[in-house]
């Protein structure tokens, strides 16, 4: 049965250190000195020693230290690459060579301050050791390689280290050397000043993972009363935000995806979308993006791995798609108003680009939902994805909606239809400000297609909307309002194309008042054995249609001759932006125009898609 002894002590006020002597024979053994006047601790055994001084430590002999890994400590890919190593192990007079592969020397001596051992291992808490034992080779650097296989596993992978669990790291690592002579030296080198702000933080950061004024007041403070430097502080306050489980689920499914990754030798879509989403997450929960940087540094830096380009608005879709599954590893990733707005707004130009991309994106999702819910996934997984499968639906129902009001006549306009848009909006909206309005009508004004109803509904529809959510008007008052348009639209239609062909047919010239008169009376007077008016005709719109047909006259014989002839492209779209006529009807005149004079179509289309 092993027994240990233990030295405890300070080196000055910062820096303090545990010395573990392990062994069977531990008790009969002298193993260190202390010298008074130079102020120093000296552990030993025969060949081995490790001496403790105020500016740091100097040894020789076999062994090394290890420490648990944490932001700022170089971290091998072959150690990265595999989860349960948690551990740096370094021995002394070793070194990797050109394939990765650990090689040995005898020249093991060597000092480092107490600087370089909390800033090149872990900010706290270091460990160094040796061992006395008859069973090892005569060679330090055959000592050396049978230590590590002896002990290395297990050092690299014991939560002890990090836990500063002496008791049972002793227990781990003794029994491994398989010697009841053996002797193990173990010193742990403690950083006071380090160690009080670490818990000091991690204090304030895991009661609600935010620092508040007041407490990084007080973090300042005692970083300036100990002089901690301020990247010291960086990667304390990095390591405590890791270690928090929710951010940790997060940071290592990211470093497993990009190992896979590396193992493939490509990122794929699918991968590249988790990685994102992983990382936008990482930013909900605040999780410092050198944890990411430092990751792809080490997993892509020489590796060129490969990633298959795709539209922003698709990769964008797949990332937060992807990330309804992450609740399956226990990272929450709820699909959140900003998410839903990227959704939608991705809907939105795959349907402008004619993109099937985006429906079998959500088709796939959709079946893996079902499949995992079938082999007994958490129902929360298909509550989420309800939300977002409603969301879309709302879209296309107001968007159907939106464009029939537009461009069509005669659309069935009643309360149910505008309480629905109401409640619509009011969802779209609290996604984000003015989100309805960014969605369904920035865009829609600015189309050259939409016609002066249409425009009129549109605008009629949005200032009553705004009325009702602010209680100045009501669902009725507004369905008045756009009837009155849809029916001033339906009579305009009707009068335009009976004065069309009045003017065609028995008018050459329609220029005087009595001409106008006259041709105002008959069409009347048609209208009436049409019934489809009540006897009258409002003046505007009787003199709208009249100059409609000016124009169209005017650029049928004038304009469009000098167009086709010139290629004149900005004639073209100078007239149609400032003479408010239906761009429908003015590319059919032009289609006809073609057709009438022999004329090759297809110069037509080149002329509309601005090609000279």
């Amino acid at each position: 049965m092993y027994k240990d002894i233990r030295l405890h002590g300070m080196v000055g006020d910062q820096t303090e250190y545990f010395v573990m002597v392990v062994g069977n024979e531990a008790y009969q053994r002298y193993f260190f000195n202390i010298v008074q006047e130079e102020g120093q601790l000296r552990i030993f055994s025969p060949g081995n020693e490790l001496v403790i001084t105020p500016e740091g430590i100097t040894y020789q002999g076999n062994g090394g230290n290890f420490c648990e890994y944490m932001f700022g400590v170089e971290q091998p890919a072959a150690d990265l690459a595999k989860p349960d190593i948690v551990n740096r192990l370094v021995m002394y007079g070793a070194h990797a060579d050109e394939s990765g592969a650990a090689r040995f020397s005898d020249h093991t001596s060597g000092s480092e301050s107490y600087d370089a051992i909390f800033f090149e291992g872990n900010a706290v808490c270091n460990y160094y050791f040796f061992v006395h034992s008859n069973l090892l080779s005569r060679k330090l650097k055959n000592q050396q390689e049978e230590l590590v296989k002896q002990l290395g596993k297990t050092v690299k992978r014991s939560e002890a280290v990090g836990d500063e669990r002496d008791d049972t790291l002793i227990s781990e690592i003794f029994p491994l050397l398989n010697d009841d002579a053996a002797q193990l030296f173990v010193v742990k080198l403690v950083n006071r000043y380090h160690r009080e702000y670490r818990n000091l933080f991690r204090s304030f950061y895991f009661r609600n993972k935010k620092i508040s004024d007041e407490d990084f007041g007080r973090l300042t403070a005692l970083a300036a009363r100990y002089r901690i430097d301020r990247y010291q502080q960086e990667r304390i306050r990095i390591d405590v935000m890791y270690r928090n489980p929710a951010n940790k689920r997060i940071v290592d499914e990211y470093r497993n995806i990009l190992l896979a990754c590396n193992g493939k030798g490509e990122i794929s879509n699918l991968d590249n979308a988790r990685l994102t989403r992983l990382k936008t997450l990482s930013v909900r929960n605040k999780i410092p993006g050198a944890l990411f940087y430092t990751l792809d540094e080490m997993l892509k830096k020489g590796r060129n791995l490969k990633s298959v380009d795709e539209r922003d608005y698709v990769a964008t879709t797949r990332q937060i798609l992807e990330g309804i599954f992450f609740h399956e590893i226990e990272i929450e990733s709820r699909i959140d108003r900003e998410d839903m707005y990227k959704l939608i707004q991705a809907k939105k130009k795959a349907m402008e680009n004619r993109d099937h991309v985006f429906d079998q994106l959500l088709l796939d999702a959709s079946k893996a939902c079902d499949e995992k819910i079938r082999d007994g996934a958490d129902t929360a997984l298909m509550n989420g994805f309800s939300y977002l499968i409603t969301y879309l639906d709302r879209y296309d129902s107001v968007a159907n909606l939106i464009s029939q009001l537009a461009f069509m006549e005669n659309v069935r306009i009643n309360e149910e239809m505008l309480c629905g848009l109401q409640e619509h909006k009011a969802a779209f909206d609290n996604l984000k400000s003015n989100c309805f309005y960014e969605l369904f009508i920035r865009d829609l004004f600015s189309n050259a297609y939409l016609g002066t109803f249409g425009r009129r509904k549109i605008k009629t529809m949005m200032e009553g909307l705004s009325a009702i959510e602010s209680a100045r008007s009501n669902i009725v008052e507004l369905q008045n309002q756009l009837i009155e348009i849809d029916q001033e639209e339906r009579i305009a239609g009707i009068l335009l194309e009976l004065v069309r062909d009045r003017v065609r047919n028995f008018y050459s010239r329609f220029s005087t008042r009595a001409e106008q008169e006259a041709l105002r009376h008959e069409v009347i007077e048609e209208l009436k054995n049409k019934k489809q008016g009540n006897g009258t005709v409002p003046n505007h719109l009787f003199s709208e249609a009249v100059f409609t047909i000016k124009k169209e006259a005017v650029y049928l014989n004038s304009l469009l001759p000098q167009i086709i002839a010139e290629r004149n492209i900005s004639l073209r779209e100078d007239f149609l932006e400032n003479s408010g006529l239906d761009r429908f009807f003015v590319e059919e005149l032009e289609r006809s125009y073609y057709e009438m004079n022999g004329l090759d179509i297809e110069e037509l289309y080149q002329i509309r898609k601005g090609l000279s």
